[in-house]
């Protein structure tokens, strides 16, 4: 009986756990019908869904319905913008809600969400695009009820970003990595609402960036009365950074908008609340610090936000005779005076402004004073400022936890006054702008993460109103030093408007090594046994801020494996692209001149230049730069000099900035000064040798020749050019690859007298007029293969064999001539006597004899 009671169970548990399984198949079209009915019923928009499950296993007893990809896409006048983005959306509710008709409410009560983005808008004419509710006047029908209804218990987000602009005010808030949840019981009008919130808070006004990434934390308990919308801080506990604050009072809605009635405070007035207003990364733990003084934060806000108006509030922020001194640190900042107000008193958002009244601190003997006022903030920000005093840097990381691989040394001196409005500076009414003073740095030292350090023995910056004058800059990094002075004439709007940056500078060196300033980022791969020490380098950009002029002159400049001298030119950066104009240099033992532009613009960096090479020596320049190697390969066998242009373009490797050879086309024209071949250097022209016994090609002179080549697609095609060896004339044409493969053909005018002994014999006999007529026999060569594997054909042997048929028969031509000419002499001699018959006949046999025989000399040497 047990096992048959077991066996029962077993059974039962089976077809318990089936079902489970079983039962969201059957009611899943049933779920997303209500879902869909819910969403089409209620807004005014492009609403999706990837899918829609439903599990019994994720919160047993409960269930839970699960969407994939939920998206709210707006309508006009927002038409195409994300509303809503959601990775997941889980909706908890009791089993007994999936048996419930069509025309019944299916209640939710819990929801949790993962991966969200909310992007609220408002437009100029003050439209928000979150008001996607249909307007429904219609009474509802009797016995309907909604296809949901929201009875929620408890609440989650994870990982939401929250993205506010308002195009009017040009205010843009952003709320990310939003991690909240809420429990309370929702059936009731009132109850209290436990919550935990984490985010990173970033806040611009226009152009202005006033918060980026602050932590926010707040664990609140919050008094919730759903008929009169009203939300009232109990307990709770808040973090600005590591700032903790606590908050009293409340927030209401009602139909203008939003009533403010709140009140926040530093819950002591220690001075490490003010430690904890620098972010974590940069302040490191508070655990052990000594501090004296006070530090304080206390503030209101209390009025009705609408579209028109905000709360008035006051927020101060003070500190008398505070210090602070690190654990481990050998030095404190003491003397700390801080008083900062934040302040609105009318409810109108332009009447905002910032007092900065002091800003006071001291390390050692070293003072350093600030002050500032901001107002007219929303419509055209005021500014005035100033700055006086002097900071040994070298002090900073002995009395301050700065994270840095080696400390930072100099001394930095200030004394700086500045008055401007941001629309001046928009506009660049420089007349309106009002900076006097100075900062200096002297014995400055950094070095980076990748082991390359920077001196500044001296640098000098001085302010008028309508430019920056960088007066002195004298500086040493790896093996390069550099001086530096010039004008910026846009400061302000870079650093306030995000800008360009205009200047014209003025550079001089005595040694540049271009290594020096060769910066990359690196990103981490997998790390693995071969890859751990891998590195993968981001590619190099021209930054896009940059519009500036830079001459510049160096006695060496050092780029790769090339040292350059006497270095001269105009560097004009702007719109992500460097322009040279009148590049100069003296290199392989004469001058190259530069002109053209590299451009980082797109995705993939593009370069279009025109070089102009003046006495170069070949053997160095077309070995030393890989480019020209490719371009010319047979020019590292030739000694001597070149004049030549080339005008060139393509594409550039992303991270070396190196010519991608794939990618080039161009082409070049060069003249040849004083050369000679070394033939032993190459094995094409060793095979060519070998095939052409009437040319030594060591002795080719080459001076003055001129050739020209087009490139493309990694091909290089030269136009025929002629070359001349004694009184052997050649015409060299073809074309090769940068993978060294050739189809080049010589054309030779050779005289016979080149072409054998033979030819040689039968030229002795001849008359100069007669000779001449074989001083231009045309014979070809062909080089295919590669340049380290040629293969030469020539037609040589056939060449032979017609010259010596022609010289054959000219030579049995004449002779026959000869002959004949002489026998008439003697038939028509004049009477003659039987025996002068006799005698005569027997001359001419002779003669008919020896002709014969020398023609059939000839006939035989030639067979």
């Amino acid at each position: 009986m047990p096992k048959k009671i077991l066996k029962i169970v077993g059974i039962i548990l089976i077809l318990l756990v089936a079902s489970l399984f079983a039962i969201p198949y059957f009611f899943k079209d049933q779920i997303k019908a209500k879902i869909t009915e819910a969403i089409n019923e209620k807004v005014d928009a492009k609403v999706s869904f990837a899918d829609a499950d439903l599990s019994l296993f994720k919160n047993f007893p409960k269930a839970t319905v699960t969407l994939d990809k939920l998206l709210i896409i707006n309508k006009a006048p927002f038409e195409g913008d994300t509303l809503v983005s959601l990775g997941e959306l889980n909706l908890k509710m009791s089993i007994k809600e999936l048996f419930k008709g069509k025309e019944e409410a299916m209640q939710i009560e819990g929801i949790t969400s993962k991966n969200g983005f909310i992007n609220i808008i408002f437009n100029k004419d003050g439209i928000g695009n979150f008001d996607i509710a249909l307007k429904d006047n219609k009474p509802k029908e009797e016995g309907k009820s909604d296809p949901m209804l929201l009875k929620i218990k408890k609440y989650q987000i994870e990982n939401f970003k929250f993205q506010y602009f308002d195009e009017s005010s040009q205010v843009r808030m952003v709320i990310d990595s939003l991690n909240h949840e809420g429990a309370g019981d929702f059936n009731n009008t009132k109850l209290d609402l436990d919550t935990k919130s984490t985010a990173k808070l970033s806040l611009n006004m226009g152009k202005i960036n006033y918060m980026k990434n602050v932590a926010l934390s707040l664990d609140a308990v919050l008094g919730i009365d759903l008929e009169k919308s009203k939300y009232t801080f109990k307990k709770n506990k808040a973090l600005i950074n590591q700032l903790p604050l606590e908050f009293d009072g409340f927030i209401q809605m009602v139909d203008a908008g939003q009533v403010y009635d709140l009140k926040f405070k530093t819950p002591t007035s220690s001075f490490k609340n003010f430690l904890g207003l620098i972010p974590a990364a940069y302040a490191s733990s508070l655990e052990g610090v000594k501090t004296t003084g006070d530090f304080t934060v206390t503030g209101f806000a209390k009025g009705m936000l609408t579209d028109t108006t905000i709360p008035k509030f006051n927020i101060a922020i003070a500190s008398n005779n505070g210090s602070f001194q690190y654990p481990n640190l050998p030095k404190s900042v003491q003397s700390i005076v801080i008083d900062t107000k934040i302040v609105n008193e009318t409810g109108l958002m332009n009447d905002t402004y910032v007092n900065l009244d002091k800003l006071s601190f001291r390390i050692d003997q070293d003072v350093f004073d600030a002050k500032a006022n901001i107002k007219n903030i929303s419509t055209n920000a005021l500014v005035d400022a100033a700055l006086k005093g002097t900071i040994n840097l070298a002090n900073l990381s002995k009395a301050y936890p700065i994270k840095m691989d080696k400390p930072l040394t100099g001394i930095l001196k200030a004394n700086v006054t500045t008055k401007f409005d941001m629309a001046s500076v928009e506009k660049s009414q420089y007349q309106n702008i009002n900076n006097v003073g100075t900062i200096g740095l002297t014995g400055f030292n950094y070095a980076d993460g990748n082991g390359k350090n920077m001196t500044i023995n001296s640098a000098l910056v001085q302010f008028n109103p309508s430019q920056v004058h960088l007066k002195q800059f004298n500086a040493k990094t790896g093996k390069s030093d550099l001086s530096v002075t010039g004008v910026l004439d846009n400061f302000y709007g870079f650093m306030f408007r995000k800008q360009e940056l205009k200047g014209n500078f003025n550079l001089t060196s005595n040694q540049l090594a271009v290594s020096d300033f060769m910066t990359t980022a690196t990103a981490p791969v997998a790390a693995t046994e071969e890859t751990q020490k891998t590195k993968k380098a981001e590619p190099l950009k021209i930054p896009a801020f940059l519009n500036c002029t830079l001459t510049a002159k160096a006695n060496t400049v050092l780029y790769d494996n090339l040292t350059l001298k006497a270095v001269s030119g105009k560097m004009i950066i702007k719109d992500e692209k460097v322009t040279l104009e009148n590049v100069k240099t003296s290199i392989f033992g004469g001058t190259i001149g530069a002109n053209g532009a590299v451009s980082t613009k797109g995705k993939i960096p593009v370069f279009d230049m025109n070089l102009n090479l003046n006495q170069v020596d070949i053997q160095q320049s077309f070995t030393q730069l890989d480019m020209l190697k490719k371009i010319a390969p047979i020019a590292g066998i030739v000694n001597g000099k070149v004049n030549t242009t080339i005008k060139l373009n393509g594409n550039l490797d992303a991270t070396e900035m190196t010519p991608d050879l794939k990618t080039l086309t161009g082409d070049l024209v060069g003249q040849l000064l004083s050369t000679t071949i070394n033939a032993e250097n190459s094995t094409m022209l060793k095979a060519l040798s070998s095939n052409l016994k009437f040319i030594d090609l060591s002795k080719v002179n080459l001076n003055d020749i001129k050739a020209a080549l087009t490139f493309k697609d990694g091909r290089v095609s030269v136009k025929p050019f002629d070359v001349k060896y004694q009184d052997i004339k050649a015409v060299v044409g073809g074309t090769h690859g940068f993978d060294q493969s050739m189809d080049y053909n010589i054309k030779f005018n050779v005289p016979a007298k080149y072409l054998g002994k033979e030819a040689n014999a039968y030229i002795s006999k001849m008359s100069p007029a007669d000779a001449a007529k074989f001083d231009n026999i045309p014979v070809t060569a062909l080089m295919t293969g590669t340049f380290s594997s040629p293969k030469i054909s020539t037609d040589m042997k056939t060449v032979l064999t017609n010259l010596t048929m022609q010289l054959a028969k000219q030579q049995s031509d004449k002779l026959v001539k000869k002959g004949a000419s002489e026998l008439d002499k003697l038939l028509n001699s004049g009477k003659k006597t039987d025996a002068d018959t006799t005698k005569t006949n027997a001359q001419k046999e002779d003669i008919k004899k020896k002709a014969g025989d020398l023609l059939n000399g000839l006939f035989k040497k030639k067979n």
